[in-house]
């Protein structure tokens, strides 16, 4: 008899989503803040066991990835040098950007935990020729450079923040994806429509104006609203949408 698999709520980064983990009878046994090792799409990577609500993770439960061991001293250890590594090709990379007058913004430089590379994530409004700028950051480091360019909506989650609510963003807590928004949604649940008041810290529009938008039945947070006679509480685009559904 195959032994059931538990499900381990780890964050990666002080900022950003609960990753769900598969743990099963070979892995250790841990608790709510124990730094581990795990293996995910993306490599080993070392993070934190935190709470979470099971039900919410078992909705997201893990294909691949899992927990491989309990983080010993040398591997925190590295990744405190990682992250000061990170640091450093941040200030560097600025630096770099400004010398050849490069239209981008760097949000956010990751070393990845095998050292196999280091990851630039960079927002820009138009196609930006970063070739000689990766040949001087491989020669600074001696070490791979990936240049992966993101949105605004993808740079507010990497930074997080708090919204107007008081709460942090909702990119960086609970939500899988980014949905379309539009202004629409605001009107019709009656709100202002001060580009101020809609806008959250990407410049964008909230992604709360999508998901608490009343659906066909009149339930709130049903995601897609009565134009799209979607019957799914959970929203349109989550699965289990109805084929009458015209936002599908």
């Amino acid at each position: 008899m195959s032994q059931p698999i538990r499900i381990i709520p780890v964050k990666l980064t002080q900022v950003g989503r609960v990753q769900p983990y598969a743990a099963d009878a070979s892995s250790p046994v841990v608790g709510v803040g124990d730094a581990v090792v795990v293996q995910g799409d993306g490599g080993p990577a070392l993070g934190t066991v935190v709470r979470a609500v099971p039900a919410a993770l078992e909705r997201r439960a893990p294909t691949s990835s899992r927990v491989v061991r309990l983080a010993s001293h040398d591997d925190i250890m590295t990744r405190l040098r990682h992250q000061q590594r990170e640091r450093d090709a941040h200030r560097v990379a600025v630096s770099r950007i400004r010398a050849h007058g490069l239209a981008m913004k760097l949000t956010r430089v990751e070393q990845l935990f095998d050292e196999s590379k280091l990851v630039f994530y960079f927002t820009a409004d138009e196609r930006v020729d970063f070739r000689e700028l990766v040949r001087e950051l491989a020669a600074e480091f001696r070490t791979r450079i990936e240049m992966r360019q993101i949105g605004v909506r993808d740079e507010a989650r990497a930074i997080g923040g708090y919204g107007t609510c008081g709460r942090p963003l909702c990119c960086t807590t609970f939500l899988q994806g980014f949905e379309p928004v539009s202004i629409k949604m605001a009107k019709q649940q009656h709100l202002s429509l001060n580009p101020s008041k809609l806008s959250g810290l990407c410049g964008r529009l909230k992604c709360c104006l999508r998901f608490e938008l009343p659906n066909a039945k009149g339930e709130v947070h049903g995601g897609c609203g009565s134009e799209g006679q979607c019957d799914n509480p959970s929203g349109c685009g989550t699965g289990g949408c109805g084929t009458s559904c015209r936002c599908r």
